[in-house]
């Protein structure tokens, strides 16, 4: 199933193969002849988490409705190099003017969700849940956030209209972390979630009744202190330079979630290749 609605889909499809294909691709129309067939398949490369698979079959069908496309693997799921993804056939001209594409978003998600599981492995057994951010490519946020999920973490807020996260910047406008949670509370708006740096915040934000704390760019030593400090009076969040190197000593500080940007910020591409396969 994909993750946008049929409408976002044809606009995103629209945007995508425009900015490739444009008004045709030249190289494809001047070397292949009409009436030739290609049949190929995408192969992962390296260890990976499949995400977008349902996506590369819209952007195959969009380009050449006719073509075959057979998704061999299923979303979500780990699979070894060599694991064939997909399978296609269908007029060459077409499938290869869309071939960038699909490999395009395909590599981009599977490797948000591959990064994703990494975290999750890491950090599994702590009681710690996996958090991505709003630190996405803009126009593919929803996608990004989609593979995380595949991945194994949760969303946190799709953006600033679905949750409430008072960071420094509205502190410093409000004039403290009790101000601005008083301000919240008085708009409406649960839950509230605040970001503090240091323990005198988590102290404030407390007692004005966030129902979330931030805890922003804490050692593992400060964490725990905070966590003692929260004592379950709200749920603890830690974010901030979250690395595969320093998640399992932040998930030990006793923290219910860790947020982690790169997950979708910068996650790397996996490898994998669209090959041709000759007919016997």
């Amino acid at each position: 199933m994909s993750p946008l609605s049929a409408l976002e889909l044809d606009r995103f499809l629209d945007v995508a193969l425009a900015e490739d294909i444009g008004d045709g691709d030249i190289t494809s129309l001047a070397v292949i002849p009409p009436g030739i067939t290609f049949t190929g398949r995408m192969v992962a490369r390296e260890q990976l988490v499949v995400a977008g698979l349902p996506l590369v079959s819209a952007i195959f069908h969009r380009v050449v409705p006719e073509a075959r496309v057979d998704l061999r693997a299923e979303e979500g799921d780990r699979h070894s190099a060599g694991c064939v993804l997909v399978e296609l056939s269908g007029p060459a001209a077409g499938l290869l003017a869309a071939e960038r594409t699909a490999l395009n978003l395909l590599q981009h998600l599977s490797g948000i969700a591959t990064l994703t599981r990494r975290y999750v492995d890491a950090i599994a057994g702590s009681g710690a849940v996996l958090l991505d951010t709003r630190k996405t490519i803009p126009g593919l946020r929803r996608l990004a956030k989609y593979a995380s999920r595949l991945g194994g973490a949760q969303n946190h807020r799709m953006g600033l209209y679905d949750g409430v996260l008072i960071k420094d910047n509205h502190v410093a406008l409000c004039g403290g972390v009790v101000e601005a949670v008083r301000r919240a509370k008085a708009a409406s708006r649960s839950p509230i979630e605040v970001e503090c740096d240091r323990l005198d915040q988590v102290e404030d934000a407390l007692a004005a009744g966030a129902e979330m704390i931030l805890l922003d760019n804490m050692a593992p030593d400060m964490l725990r202190r905070a966590v003692r400090l929260i004592d379950g009076r709200a749920k603890s969040e830690a974010s901030g330079g979250v690395t595969l190197e320093t998640v399992v000593a932040i998930a030990a500080s006793g923290v219910d979630y860790i947020s982690v940007g790169r997950l979708t910020q910068s996650a790397p591409a996996v490898d994998i290749g669209l090959d041709w396969v000759a007919e016997r």
